[in-house]
């Protein structure tokens, strides 16, 4: 233990309780958080504190990210929450004048951007948390009629143009030297300096975050302030940078899963019960058949063939899905994809490549998706994949349909599904959209619903896993 935990631990010293009930209320709001960290993560954060210096923030950082969380995907929930719970700093009263060289005085702005960008280019972690205080305290700040005080981080990147400061980043780099930048040097250059404006905004962020807790109370700002952890974002409704971050966890989920299936396979391993070898073996007990036997079960891999709606509401759901199933494409023994916007053309051969991101990219582009005008059409399409394709289902098929069943109010062909039914195994419809939004406007959920094993909501990364696991 070091000097300094020792005398922060130390028997009798107040902070020892507030450090412990820090703690505690620190993994509550985790576990509110959804990223499920138990009692007994809790005592085994309370069992790090005597190893480590409590003045050094990172150290209990690190420390307390490796007892309470299990998968990488909740670190970026864990670290908006330690932001809230374990400042960096103090944070100042409202009544705090703004760091000038004046009580009352403004920040110039045209200098704090100078010294801002002089900061950017020379590096360094305390002054840009400095001054991404600084911005808070003289851009985000707003004065409401009742005298109290409120920060927002919009204002402040009113003020601060990040795209700008990169482009003054890399003029600044070109203006300082002789010869020209290569492309190999601008491209570590920009990588370099928009790895700072990062650092920038989150320092923005974690300020805000800070200040609101200091007005509002620690609970209240972790609750609304907590970002959802990446499995749980909506497929409906993602960022660019939300989208990436997807993108970035299908290979370890399909490795997850193929584990998982594979064991599954494994323990599964006994089939119909052998009533001949039963009776044999029960004769050296006198007829009583204690040890029963079981004939051995094959199992098989499914066909797998996915139909998928990618205009543009469901596009990202329809992307993640194709991703992961060809990520699995081991755990089929076959896998066609279909896709369709009014029109429907087969895409399979586009994912042989083993490259996802290039094969959604290809698709978009090459397939013939369109017809008349664009707009989803799932009775054209339905009925085009029951002429071109239903022969070449068999019993051992399992079709998939996604989408959300708007159909801009054109014909059904809903007996395409009630034939699929019956030449395959199983066929399901995966929808993004919530469950109270079917068979609302143009949504003809139910019609589709009747003829299908099961119509299932799938919003969200999690659930989508867990529904191709079911299946494979």
């Amino acid at each position: 233990m070091s000097e300094r935990t020792a005398a922060v631990l130390a028997e009798g010293r107040p902070p020892v309780n507030g450090v412990l009930q820090r703690v505690l209320d620190f993994v509550a709001a985790l576990r509110r958080a959804g990223l499920g960290a138990t009692q007994s993560e809790a005592i085994d954060a309370f069992r790090t504190l005597p190893h480590l210096d409590l003045l050094e923030r990172e150290q209990l950082r690190e420390a307390l990210a490796a007892v309470t969380i299990t998968t990488q995907t909740h670190r970026r929930s864990f670290d908006d929450l330690f932001d809230v719970y374990f400042p960096a700093r103090p944070t100042p009263d409202d009544d705090t004048p703004a760091v000038t060289d004046e009580p009352g005085e403004e920040v110039d702005h045209d200098a704090y951007l100078a010294e801002l960008l002089r900061t950017l280019a020379e590096g360094g972690d305390d002054a840009i948390r400095e001054l991404a205080r600084i911005a808070v305290d003289e851009f985000g700040r707003v004065e409401g009629r009742d005298g109290g005080v409120s920060y927002f981080q919009y204002r402040v990147f009113r003020a601060v143009d990040v795209q700008q400061l990169l482009r003054d980043l890399m003029n600044t780099v070109q203006d300082d030297r002789d010869n020209p930048v290569t492309p190999l040097e601008e491209r570590l250059f920009r990588d370099e300096f928009e790895a700072r404006l990062r650092s920038f905004q989150q320092e923005v962020e974690a300020e805000i975050r800070r200040r609101a807790a200091a007005q509002r109370g620690v609970e209240k700002v972790a609750d609304r302030m907590t970002r959802t952890p990446v499995e749980e974002l909506d497929l409906f409704h993602l960022s660019t940078e939300e989208q990436a971050q997807l993108r970035a966890q299908i290979r370890p989920l399909a490795r997850r899963l193929a584990t998982r299936v594979a064991v599954k396979r494994k323990h599964g391993k006994d089939g119909r019960l052998d009533v001949r070898r039963t009776v044999r073996r029960s004769l050296s007990t006198g007829g009583v058949p204690f040890e029963p036997s079981f004939r051995p079960r094959r199992p098989h891999k499914p066909e797998l063939f996915v139909i998928c709606d990618v205009s543009g509401s469901v596009a990202s759901f329809a992307r993640f899905t194709l991703m992961l199933v060809h990520a699995l494409q081991e755990q089929f023994s076959k896998v066609r994809s279909f896709a369709f916007i009014d029109t429907l053309d087969e895409v399979t051969a586009l994912f042989e490549a083993g490259d996802t991101a290039e094969a959604m990219r290809r698709m978009m582009s090459e397939a013939e998706l369109v017809w008349l005008d664009g707009h989803s059409d799932y009775g054209h399409s339905l009925e085009r994949f029951h002429a071109e394709h239903a022969a070449d289902l068999t019993p051992r098929s399992t079709v998939l349909v996604l989408g959300d069943a708007r159909n801009n109010y054109r014909q059904a062909n809903s007996w395409v599904l009630q034939d699929l039914q019956r030449r395959s195994r199983q066929v399901f419809w995966l929808n993004p959209e919530p469950i109270q939004f079917w068979d609302t406007g143009d949504s003809i959920a139910a019609n589709y619903g009747r003829y299908v094993e099961e119509m299932v909501e799938v919003r969200n990364l999690r659930q989508l896993a867990a529904f191709v696991e079911r299946i494979a």
